[in-house]
């Protein structure tokens, strides 16, 4: 069986680049930055089509660079999928802009353009063109009007907001 996102790798083969008009936060703290996060909206893809659920979690490497384990449950088949990655800065460590690998040497761009700044309690994410976006939370639910807020930035900024995709969050019941 694939691991969850290894197709990532394959779809963002070096792709490190940056999409026009978005530009990854500064004074950005990694050690903040660390932890579990959840997956409020994204622009569907295949390595996570069809999943719920959807966290990432992210700690440090003893390399310097920071672990990714992204998870989500597949409620077709009634299983979770999991999918451990590697991610490191692309230009300095305060610059929210890194390259990711769930799969040997290919990286794809991780860009943080927006971030609340004191608790680190939600981000933006960018891949390396406007088709991945990713709305992520502390909490498995945001506040409607940050989350309008922040879709509507998105929506400004270029990324299809009409095919977003709310990833439901509730428990998973037996």
């Amino acid at each position: 069986m694939k691991t969850l996102f290894v197709i990532m790798a394959f779809l963002l083969a070096g792709c490190v680049s940056k999409p026009a008009d978005v530009e990854p936060v500064a004074s950005f703290e990694s050690a903040k930055y660390l932890g579990k996060w959840y997956e409020i909206a994204r622009l569907d893809h295949s390595f996570e089509r069809g999943l719920s659920r959807v966290t990432a979690e992210y700690s440090l490497r003893d390399d310097g660079g920071i672990k990714v384990i992204n998870r989500g449950y597949n409620a077709e088949r009634k299983e979770w999928k999991q999918s451990e990655g590697k991610a490191y800065f692309v230009e300095k460590p305060d610059v929210g802009y890194l390259k990711v690998s769930f799969f040997g040497p290919f990286y794809g761009s991780y860009i943080v353009f927006d971030l609340e700044r004191e608790n680190y309690s939600y981000s933006l994410i960018s891949g390396p063109d406007k088709s991945y976006f990713w709305l992520l939370s502390r909490t498995p639910t945001m506040d409607e009007a940050t989350k309008k807020r922040l879709v509507a930035k998105a929506q400004a900024l270029g990324f299809d907001t009409s095919k977003l995709i709310y990833v439901d969050q509730s428990p998973v019941s037996q």
